[in-house]
């Protein structure tokens, strides 16, 4: 099965000669991989996860992504990649002023697609996550869980190759981290979606195989 992330020698750091984040870290993710990414605090967890999104260029080395070379990429092609791509952020960031329906369909409103295709999406989506019936409400009105639940269905609103989140638990209490949890393995087992998770602490019921990395000193290093 072919490799969806590359990185051989990969250097990260803010400003270029200045202290880097990670050095020199060489790994492979393959198509339907399960991640989960963990380290101290300030290890670089979301450095790496901002370096695969694009909005990082690595300052040596290779980092490929969906066949982009990120070290070289044109805007234009890291917009492309990006539509290929889910993201999922701790704090949702869904924009309060819009309806849920209207968050979940954000990325086809972008990317130009009908209304038809966005209603028909939104209702699946939201089907999926179980929240038919909130989406004529604002996030404001829904709890943390269920705002995260919207951020879920936006991030699989155009059916990804690769979801990326970022403690996409962390602010949850134990139920709604687990529906939370269900809806990724849900959507790397049926999608094949290739799933990376920055996360403090691995949940401990999960049912996938999947893969561990953690970051320290500066390196990335798969347990096994």
């Amino acid at each position: 099965m072919s490799n969806v992330i590359t990185a051989s020698h990969l250097t990260l750091a803010y400003d270029k000669g200045k202290k880097e984040i990670i050095k020199d870290a060489s790994f492979s993710i393959k198509k339907g991989d399960f991640v989960f990414i963990t380290g101290p605090s300030g290890s670089g967890k979301s450095t790496l996860l901002k370096a695969l999104y694009g909005q990082l260029k690595p300052t040596e080395g290779n980092l490929v992504v969906g066949g982009i070379d990120l070290a070289r990429a044109s805007s234009s092609k890291l917009q492309e990649l990006r539509t290929h791509m889910g993201i999922i952020f701790q704090d949702y960031k869904l924009v309060n002023e819009w309806t849920v329906e209207k968050n979940v369909v954000l990325p086809l409103m972008i990317a130009g697609y009908s209304m038809d295709v966005q209603r028909t999406q939104a209702q699946r989506l939201l089907k999926h996550v179980k929240l038919s019936e909130h989406a004529e409400k604002y996030p404001l009105e829904l709890s943390g869980g269920e705002q995260q639940r919207v951020g879920v269905a936006r991030a699989l609103s155009k059916n990804p190759v690769v979801i990326l989140a970022d403690e996409p638990t962390g602010n949850l209490d134990e139920y709604s981290s687990n529906v939370i949890w269900d809806l990724m393995e849900n959507a790397c087992q049926q999608l094949e979606t290739t799933v990376l998770v920055v996360t403090h602490r691995i949940p401990s019921i999960f049912s996938l195989p999947y893969r561990h990395f953690i970051i320290e000193n500066k390196g990335v290093y798969e347990v096994h």
